[in-house]
């Protein structure tokens, strides 16, 4: 994602890109295809909701500075309630082709077995979070740090022929229709007190995959299994990716359920369908049985069963500097997952700003980082070190993934009046002032020495 948003930023701004690729000659533990940009665990790019989601204001700001990935993810959106999000094929196929067919940029499939020869002078490193064995080592002994890692997991994708009807129903939570959605995007399976109590005691005792580092290596909060959620509490899930809440079953009108599993369009032709939050890594016979519990998933056929994949990240406030240079070589930029954010926008988005950073570079002129008040500026000053401290550095050691969200925006300089009407929020009315702040920022900055990307 960041690697292909930044040689596109590079070649609209008329600057010659080589892309190199690793993938098919050398697959990773998750990617199954060459295609670049492939989605490896969601379809979605979660909310698109630009004025009180800081994921959709960044969905936002991306649009407007040309974005290939935004384009490609709306040209290829599917039915989600207010989420954004794609068919996988299509979308990886769209990006591909658009970086293949672009004039200044050349592919080389092949991978870099270690860091970038030195006669190659202006390199972005944007090797997502299954960075290749060698050149993670590379970076490792350059810097004299060793990496940081978390697990990161996958979700089941069902045969939507085999769920259940007469006991499933179709309906986004409040009936929310969102990009490319009708209020009926999401498949809902019930269950009873009694039907959950016996799912979450199956699930805790089915056996896992072990892995050698386990103990050592922390699950990134933003993508944990479905097992570990449930082993903090049996009524976790409920409160979780399992919550009723918003939804009614018209197959037992005035009976409300216990909790609810739903299922995401995971492809435009609708035949598959994703397991919403439950990433697993339970052995696959493991799943079958267990996920075969869940009322209309009896019969479930899955075209993929979950898993689980080690993610690698740098202790980017103490090893980039402002411009995601890295400070024993300036030459190399990094950008996307491996710097330190979570998710699939915010790593483009950072390839983005890595692109236009390289770009202004190579052209001879300046360029200022985008606005602390934009998600462009957030995300980049939470990566660089802005939340550490000016004199000591300290909390560099505990530097984590993150996604995107408005703690990490400045606060507003005066106090929002709270909202009337029958959504009253003072927490909605600051949300939608810091977004319609920071687009008016982003606009300025856009305006100035950051349209050297769109010349």
């Amino acid at each position: 994602m960041a690697g292909s948003e930044a040689a596109w930023q590079l070649a609209q701004a008329q600057v010659p890109v080589t892309l190199h690729e690793m993938r098919p000659k050398r697959q990773t533990d998750a990617h199954k295809t060459g295609a670049l940009a492939e989605l490896v665990c969601s379809n979605s790019f979660r909310s698109d909701d630009w004025q009180t989601n800081a994921v959709g204001l960044l969905h936002e700001e991306m649009r407007r500075a040309s974005s290939l990935i935004m384009a490609a993810a709306d040209a290829h959106k599917l039915p989600a309630g207010g989420a954004l999000a794609v068919d996988r094929d299509g979308f990886a196929a769209d990006v591909t082709q658009a970086l293949e067919t672009h004039p200044l940029i050349e592919i080389s499939r092949e991978e870099v077995g270690g860091l970038p020869p030195h006669d190659w002078d202006s390199v972005i490193v944007a090797t997502g979070p299954l960075t290749s064995p060698a050149l993670a080592d590379a970076v490792r002994a350059l810097t004299g740090e060793a990496e940081l890692a978390f697990f990161d997991a996958i979700a089941p994708i069902v045969h939507v022929e085999s769920i259940d009807m007469d006991t499933c129903w179709r309906q986004s939570r409040y009936d929310k229709a969102g990009p490319g959605g009708s209020g009926a995007d999401y498949i809902n399976c019930p269950l009873d007190q009694s039907q959950y109590e016996s799912f979450i005691a199956a699930l805790l005792a089915a056996e896992k995959t072990a892995f050698k580092d386990f103990e050592t290596t922390p699950y990134f909060e933003g993508c944990l299994p479905i097992e570990v959620m449930a082993e903090r509490g049996p009524q976790t899930l409920r409160y979780g990716p399992m919550k009723p809440v918003g939804l009614s079953n018209p197959h037992k009108p005035g009976v409300k359920p216990y909790a609810v599993v739903q299922l995401r369009q995971d492809n435009a032709l609708g035949n598959l369908w994703n397991m919403v939050g439950f990433q697993t890594k339970l052995k696959h016979g493991e799943q079958v049985r267990v996920f075969r519990m869940i009322p209309g998933l009896e019969q479930a056929e899955f075209a993929r069963l979950g898993g689980l994949h080690r993610n690698t990240f740098l202790n980017s406030p103490k090893l980039l500097d402002a411009g995601l240079r890295l400070n024993a070589d300036p030459r190399l930029r990094f950008a996307g997952q491996i710097t330190g954010v979570e998710g699939y926008v915010e790593s483009a988005a950072i390839g983005l700003i890595a692109g236009r950073f390289a770009a202004a570079e190579r052209r001879g002129r300046t360029i200022t980082p985008p606005p602390l008040t934009t998600a462009f500026g957030a995300l980049l000053n939470h990566i660089t070190g802005g939340h550490l401290s000016a004199d000591t550095g300290t909390g560099a050691r505990s530097f984590q993934p993150m996604n995107v969200n408005f703690g990490l925006f400045p606060p507003l300089a005066a106090q929002v009046p709270r909202e009337k009407g029958p959504r009253q929020s003072k927490a909605l009315a600051r949300k939608r002032a810091l977004s319609e702040r920071a687009l008016a920022d982003l606009e300025r900055w856009l305006s100035g020495p950051a349209s050297v990307a769109a010349e």
